[in-house]
């Protein structure tokens, strides 16, 4: 089919996702209108208006393709012509086993790409309540802080409300303030990732007394207090504010962001009763994000408290942590196959509203609904990926596989992936069976994923 003449496919919002729908569907020679409210309108997260800003964090997560679930997504994304993976890979900094990004450089790589395509049009608005009537085929992908209008717009349409749950960000330490008589370099058992050298972490160690001192400082802190009606939001699990993780149980933070498993103190040759790691945030390596400190506290018990942790008696910090109110829909029970709301399915949803968790799965659900919009753009059908794929399995979990009334955010997981026939791991000791296991489901999702992609290739010609 000609793809001129087309009309052009709406975008409400320039995240990862939009950012990943625009670019699929403009491969596909489908003209594109992305609607970005910043700087218009800010949002309590984000600091600028590039298209594709991070702000949580700079890791895409484990890059490890045979053995961790989101290496087999990034590996289906870039052999899928994703735009976030090719900026990422194009920017990424050391950390260990991990992707990680120059957020600067990788939002930059995106922002250029897509306004240098003659098929995007980048429109500097807010689009407040639902979209116009004629926008005869939308993409909603406005991210985990979609504006109240537009919230308020979509529940009235499918008579549910949205869930909520809050988002902590993570304190960013200036690299030339960390005390390096007390810190260390040093990737958790050496590993060698993506751009790394086993030396891709800060590791500030701290004895039994200095542990427990500092979970007694998280739980006295003082704290961000919420808005009544904000009390009854829960947390996501996978991104739980250090202090609430420490109201736990005292040593839930040393099987945690906390644990000094894989590390050796170069100055005494043992590990310490805790490790507090710190990953480069920039490609200059002049910033580092304190790991899995995401926090609530307010921002002078932060510094006097962070302060304490050996290495960083002298910390400068490029950015505090905060905290902010996520929402996302009840996808199982409004979202079809194809992420089309069933209410009124000339609208489709992308990224964290969907109730996905991470950037890579954000952005995954986006290449997912680039694509099925412009498979109908072009009178196509609108073919899922196989469900034996990471792709394929994120989608079916949040369209019915997931249970509607205690569906929370979920990331990619081999759990999610449907298990393999037993006989396969014949003769393979036990013991090996769970790593050899994920192997052969990576694998077979990349090979699911070819015969697709074939099978879309050969119905387009």
């Amino acid at each position: 089919m000609s793809t001129a003449g087309l009309q052009p496919v709406h975008i409400i919002g320039g995240g990862l996702a939009g950012s990943e729908a625009a670019w699929q569907l403009v491969q596909a020679g489908v003209p594109v209108v992305l609607h970005e409210m910043r700087p218009v309108r800010l949002t309590e997260a984000h600091q600028t208006d590039q298209l594709a800003e991070l702000v949580c964090s700079n890791s895409f997560r484990s890059d490890d393709v045979h053995f961790n679930a989101v290496g087999v997504l990034h590996e289906e994304m870039r052999r899928l012509g994703s735009l976030i993976l090719a900026a990422a890979d194009a920017n990424k900094v050391p950390a260990g086993g991990a992707l990680a990004v120059d957020r600067d450089g990788f939002a930059q790589h995106v922002t250029e790409t897509l306004l240098d395509h003659p098929l995007v049009t980048l429109a500097r608005e807010e689009v407040a309540g639902l979209p116009p009537e004629d926008w005869d085929q939308v993409i909603v992908a406005t991210g985990p802080l979609t504006s109240p209008a537009l919230t308020d717009a979509i529940v009235a349409l499918t008579g549910e409300e949205n869930l909520a749950f809050f988002d902590a960000i993570a304190p960013i330490v200036h690299a030339d303030s960390i005390d390096f008589d007390k810190a260390w370099y040093q990737s958790r058992y050496d590993k060698v990732g993506p751009g790394g050298t086993g030396k891709d972490y800060v590791n500030c160690p701290l004895d039994h007394d200095q542990f427990e001192a500092f979970i007694d400082a998280l739980i006295a802190g003082d704290k961000t207090e919420f808005q009544e009606w904000e009390k009854s939001t829960p947390y996501f699990e996978g991104c739980l504010p250090i202090e609430v993780m420490a109201e736990r149980g005292r040593e839930t933070l040393r099987f945690g962001p906390m644990k000094p498993v894989g590390l050796t103190d170069p100055r005494t040759g043992t590990r310490a009763h805790a490790v507090v790691q710190l990953r480069q945030d920039n490609a200059l390596g002049t910033l580092y994000n304190m790991v899995g400190f995401q926090t609530k506290l307010k921002y002078g018990a932060q510094q006097e408290i962070f302060r304490a942790i050996p290495g960083l008696g002298h910390a400068e910090f490029a950015r505090l942590g905060g905290i902010h109110r996520n929402t996302f829909l009840n996808s199982p029970r409004l979202l079809d196959g194809t992420l089309r709301l069933k209410a009124m399915p000339r609208l489709r949803f992308a990224g964290q509203v969907t109730g996905v968790e991470g950037y890579v799965e954000s952005a995954a659900t986006g290449l997912l609904a680039g694509r099925f919009t412009a498979a109908e753009r072009l009178g196509d059908s609108a073919a899922q990926p196989p469900a034996t794929t990471a792709h394929g399995a994120l989608l079916g979990h949040i369209t019915g596989g997931a249970e509607a009334e205690t569906f929370q955010p979920m990331n990619i997981n081999f759990g999610l992936l449907p298990p393999l026939d037993e006989s396969v791991l014949a003769g393979i000791p036990r013991k090996e069976r769970k790593r050899e296991r994920r192997k052969a489901v990576a694998l077979r999702a990349l090979a699911d994923l070819e015969t697709w992609q074939n099978s879309q290739r050969l119905a387009a010609a």
